[in-house]
């Protein structure tokens, strides 16, 4: 006995964690058969995404990066304050092109606050999201909604 304690297990990757293969492959960030994705956290979804565009195939500047966390933010945090609770999420990377997709327990779509209400906190997070992303569709189903984000994952050019 040397009286070294032996370095520990690599662990297994827990639901949610997967590794992105190269650019252009159609990535999940959810553990194949794991069940529903359902990050607890705003910041769990985003470690999500944050490790899949950082994958030693991502190249993601950091200017698209904040643009990105700041769409999951919203849509998670929105799915959790409003939505009735987070059912799932999903990020999928392919080609230049990243897909969130958000779910949650309610059948009310997202809206803008109207401007008289401006001086209220909140109810801009829609209009961002809307903003950022390339293409945004809420889809009614039948525990609620899926809202799917899609953004750019690298500089257009």
């Amino acid at each position: 006995m040397t009286g070294r304690t032996p370095p520990p297990s690599p662990r297994p990757p827990e639901a949610g964690e997967g590794s992105a293969p190269g650019a252009g492959a159609d990535v999940t960030v959810a553990a194949p058969g794991a069940g529903p994705n359902r990050p607890p956290t705003a910041a769990a979804a985003r470690d999500q995404v944050r490790r899949l565009l950082t994958a030693p195939a991502g190249d993601t500047p950091s200017a698209v990066l904040d643009d990105v966390l700041l769409v999951v933010t919203e849509l998670v945090t929105n799915a959790l304050r409003h939505g009735g609770g987070l059912t799932a999420f999903d990020a999928r990377l392919d080609g230049g092109a990243l897909t969130v997709s958000v779910a949650d327990a309610s059948p009310v779509a997202p809206h803008t606050v109207p401007r008289a209400h401006a001086a209220a906190p909140g109810g801009f997070g829609w209009r961002i999201v809307q903003r950022l992303c390339r293409r945004v569709t809420v889809t009614p189903t039948a525990g609620g909604k899926t809202i799917e984000a899609v953004m750019a994952a690298y500089p257009e050019v």
